[in-house]
This record gives C-alpha cells, structure tokens and sequence, in this order.
C-alpha cells in the first residue's frame, strides 16, 4: 500500500483519551493537558476521556489499560512523567504495555521541541509511541506549552 493511499484510508476523525502524568498538577494548572485537548478539537477530533494521574507507574498503567480497552478510544495522548528524574516513569510504563513501536517519534519530538520552543532543553526529555491492540499510545514531554 503506498503512503497515498494508506493516507486516504486514515480515519478522518480520531477519538482520544488524554493523560497527564503529574503529581502536582490539577484541571486548573495542566496547561500541557489543556493544550493538547484544545489543538485536537481544533483539528476535529474528539477528546472521549481527559485525566490527570500521578506519576506512579501503577496508576499510569491503569489510566493507559482503560483506553486500550474501550472500543470508544482510538490513540491515548500522555504528557508528563517524560523527564530523567528518577520519579519519571511514563516511558517505561508505555513501553511495557506497546506491542509495536513507532520507531522516531521521540528523536522527531525532540527536534520540534528544540526549534520550535524548548530550545537544548529537549534534549533532557523523551517521547516514545507505539501500539498496543489496535490503539495508538504517544507519550510526549509536559512542556508542550512554555
């Protein structure tokens, strides 16, 4: 299937499940979160589920297994919990639970987070996504909006 066509049988609109990772943050302070909620309706998708969960690898997994399992959700959007502290452990989580992964997510994340507004910082950030049945999983830094 060449990428023309792969493109045309993409769905249009996507149903998503939002996760921030955060031990400090609340719907009044998730900035990422509200950001990446606004730019996918924005873009005509639809946010099904919006949560934010301690950066504990239990409560993520829990967060990331309900998407996977809902025939609601398509891809599950996580920031947060991306850092090299050693509290972070949204990308172990991930990588546990993706069957396939998208190999260059995180260098190309990285590389727009540089140029476009984190500047060297980025490099101290990591991003993965991958598959897990049938549902797209991208975990991404927290900084999307400086």
């Amino acid at each position: 299937m060449s990428v023309q066509e792969h493109k045309q049988e993409s769905p249009k609109i996507v149903h998503c499940k939002v996760i921030t990772v955060s031990d400090t943050r609340n719907i009044d302070t998730d900035k990422s979160g509200k950001y990446i909620k606004d730019t996918l309706i924005e873009h005509g998708h639809v946010v099904v589920e919006y949560e934010i969960v301690k950066d504990e690898q239990n409560d993520i997994q829990h967060a990331i297994r309900k998407g996977i399992q809902s025939e609601q959700i398509d891809a599950i959007l996580l920031n947060g919990g991306t850092g090299i502290a050693d509290r972070d452990v949204t990308i172990e989580t991930v990588k546990a639970l993706i069957t396939k992964e998208i190999v260059g997510f995180g260098e190309l994340f990285r590389m727009l987070s540089y140029t476009e507004d984190i500047g060297p910082a980025a490099m101290l950030s990591r991003a993965i996504a991958g598959v897990s049945e049938h549902t797209a999983i991208f975990a991404m830094l927290d900084q999307v909006v400086l």
